[in-house]
């Protein structure tokens, strides 16, 4: 029944994270359905594959449960996980993941990505599962975020691995053991040492 099918499509298009055409095509809904749930505008294409009801509110953190829908083995990382955890001055505009080196690259539009690539104990450790809008969204903690920022600081610049240091010390979010740890597992302990040292003199 179309109209049936409209309701169905409706109601899945409300949940918080959206609907997926993979979805709809297991409730065995035709995909015409969406189509012209789409062009009547009672439906929004936010992605490719990626539906909701249009004028939807959505947390601050919207652009991260697109991405872990759309790429369900990334991890939020880096900047984006400084700005998930509340912790630095950086508001990036593209969502930073990181994928397994052999994965393929991620054919998204929206949101725009960063993408990392990580391997072993690099990838694996320090990932937590957060329940954002409904969804699973891995983001790694906040001790293995910093030790990441400064194997990457190159790329983001010292200064944040520095203020996002500093900042989740001051807070007591992290301990020295956590930093230990992670900046072994980076590979960054030399480049750290110091700097977690002058924490604790």
């Amino acid at each position: 029944m179309p109209g049936t099918d409209h309701a169905k499509v409706l109601k899945l298009a409300g949940r918080r994270q959206g609907v997926t055409t993979r979805e709809l095509v297991a409730a065995g809904i035709h995909t015409q359905t969406l189509t012209r749930l789409v062009q009547t505008g009672q439906v929004e294409r936010i992605a490719r594959g990626l539906y909701r009801l249009p004028e939807q509110s959505f947390s601050e953190h919207h652009g991260l449960v697109l991405a872990s829908t759309a790429i369900p083995r990334a991890i939020v990382c880096l900047l984006s996980a400084l700005q998930f955890h509340g912790i630095g001055t950086q508001a990036p505009f593209e969502v930073w993941i990181a994928i397994d080196r052999r994965d393929r690259r991620p054919a998204l539009t929206y949101p725009p990505l960063r993408i990392v690539r990580f391997s072993g104990p690099a990838l694996t450790a320090g990932v937590e599962s957060h329940r954002i809008e409904g969804q699973t969204v891995r983001v790694y903690s906040l001790a293995k975020t910093v030790a990441d920022c400064f194997k990457y600081r190159n790329k983001i610049g010292v200064d944040v691995a520095l203020e996002a240091l500093r900042e989740a010390w001051r807070a007591r979010r992290v301990t020295m053991d956590e930093l230990d740890r992670y900046a072994r597992i980076c590979r960054v302990q030399r480049v750290m040492q110091p700097y977690l040292e002058a924490l604790t003199a």
